[in-house]
């Protein structure tokens, strides 16, 4: 079920105990955004979440990929023949070029198949009247980003921070040095909201900050 957690923002939260997927974000707009829609096989949810917000894969103008792990990137292959726009940074899409084959095997993914479009820096992405902020935050990934909507005051972290916990390092790429720089520099992002890869969101700013003090005490 979609959930509203902010103006034109709206949540597809994975909430199976059985499977493992991520959260997907939708930013309705002039250019509607969707952000991370995890793996193909489990997609239909975020289909039917879209539908009844009167939009089809064929709706959407950008697709954005927090980073490059299976579970957030596979279903941007439904989008290949639409016209949306795919962007990831790119030391993520040079670390998914080097595990294509184990991603071809493991997933039966092609990677060639949904090459981006864009690869995003650190700094201001418009997507027609919503305005993005990229940050570079690595740690779980070498290339991971999070976004923020300043108008919203809404934190999109990917895999870098969840609701009292981070995100593994373990994973090829992962740092844990870059980890915790990453989150002292989200911890001084003014957010209203964060919504994070896995797990459930963070509504208010009290509740932000929070957080980010519970973080800190585990990794610091």
């Amino acid at each position: 079920m979609e959930i509203q957690v902010a103006d034109r923002v709206y949540a597809f939260l994975w909430d199976s105990l059985t499977e493992n997927n991520c959260n997907t974000y939708f930013i309705d707009g002039a250019v509607r955004v969707l952000i991370d829609p995890g793996h193909l096989r489990l997609f239909d949810h975020v289909r039917e979440g879209l539908n009844r917000l009167g939009c089809g894969n064929d709706d959407i103008g950008l697709v954005i990929c927090t980073h490059a792990h299976p579970d957030h990137i596979e279903a941007v292959q439904l989008f290949k023949n639409a016209s949306a726009l795919f962007a990831i940074h790119q030391q993520e899409w040079l670390m998914l070029a080097v595990m294509a084959d184990a991603v071809r095997k493991g997933f039966g993914v092609d990677v060639k198949s949904f090459e981006p479009d864009i690869f995003l820096t650190e700094g201001n992405l418009s997507a027609g009247d919503t305005e993005i902020r990229v940050l570079l935050t690595p740690g779980h990934s070498p290339g991971g980003i999070s976004l923020y909507l300043p108008v919203q005051q809404a934190l999109i972290t990917g895999d870098l921070v969840f609701r009292q916990g981070v995100g593994r390092t373990d994973l090829p790429g992962g740092n844990s040095s870059q980890l915790r720089e990453s989150i002292r520099r989200l911890a001084a992002v003014d957010a209203d909201v964060l919504l994070p890869g896995h797990g459930d969101i963070v509504v208010s700013a009290d509740e932000v900050r929070l957080n980010f003090k519970a973080i800190a005490a585990m990794v610091f």
